[in-house]
C-alpha cells in the first residue's frame, strides 16, 4: 500500500505566501525609504529655511548698521561744522576788542598835520592812505606807528605832492597788526 501525498498545492500555497511576504516587505521597505527620504528632505529644508532666516536677520542688522554708520558720518560732519562755527565765533569775539584797539591806536598815533582818508583791512594787514602837510609829517607818522604796541613796522608805498597844493603830500602805507596771544580757553592775556 502506498500512500501518495501530493505536495504540489501546498508548495504552491507556500510559494505564494512567500511571494506575498516578499512583496509586502518590499512595499514596507519602499514606503519606509520614501518616508525616510521625505523626512530627510523636510529636515534639510527646515535647516535651509533656518539658515535663510538667519541670513535675512543678518542682512537686516547689516542694513541697520549701515544706516547707523551713515548717521554717525552725518553727526561727525555736523559736529565738524559746529566746531568750525564755534571757532569762528570765538575768533570774532576775540577780534572784536582787537578792532577797537586798532582804531584807538590809530587815533593815538596820529601826528598833527596828518589825516587819513582811506583805511582798508585784509586780515592782519592795514592799508592806509592819507594827506600830510609835509614829508616830515609822514616820517613822524611812520615812527609813531612803529612805536605802537599794536602795529609792526610800517611800510611806505609812496609819497607824492597833491595837485594844486604843493605843500600837501599824499601817502600810501601798509602796516601789520600784532595780534595778542590767546590762552587755550580763547581769551586774551
Amino acid at each position: 500500500m502506498s500512500i501518495e501525498i501530493n505536495l504540489l498545492p501546498w508548495r504552491e500555497a507556500y510559494r505564494q505566501r512567500r511571494t506575498r511576504r516578499f512583496y509586502m516587505a518590499l512595499a514596507i521597505v519602499a514606503v519606509s525609504a520614501l518616508l525616510c527620504g521625505w523626512g530627510l528632505s523636510y529636515w534639510y529644508q527646515a535647516g535651509i529655511d533656518a539658515e535663510r532666516g538667519r541670513l535675512a536677520l543678518i542682512e537686516r542688522r547689516t542694513q541697520a548698521l549701515d544706516q547707523d554708520i551713515a548717521a554717525v558720518k552725518d553727526y561727525r560732519e555736523l559736529r565738524g561744522r559746529m566746531l568750525d562755527q564755534i571757532q569762528l565765533i570765538r575768533e570774532l569775539q576775540f577780534s572784536r576788542p582787537q578792532t577797537v584797539r586798532i582804531f584807538d591806536q590809530l587815533a593815538a598815533t596820529l601826528v598833527e598835520g596828518v589825516h587819513y582818508d582811506r583805511l582798508t583791512r585784509k586780515g592782519d594787514r592795514l592799508d592806509l592812505s592819507g594827506v600830510a602837510r609835509a614829508n616830515r609829517r609822514v616820517s613822524d607818522q611812520l615812527r609813531q606807528l612803529a612805536s605802537s604796541p599794536v602795529f609792526a613796522t610800517p611800510e611806505l608805498a609812496d609819497v607824492h605832492a597833491v595837485d594844486g597844493v604843493p605843500s600837501l603830500k599824499r601817502f600810501n602805507l601798509s602796516v601789520e597788526t600784532r595780534t595778542p596771544r590767546r590762552d587755550d580757553d580763547g581769551e586774551s592775556p
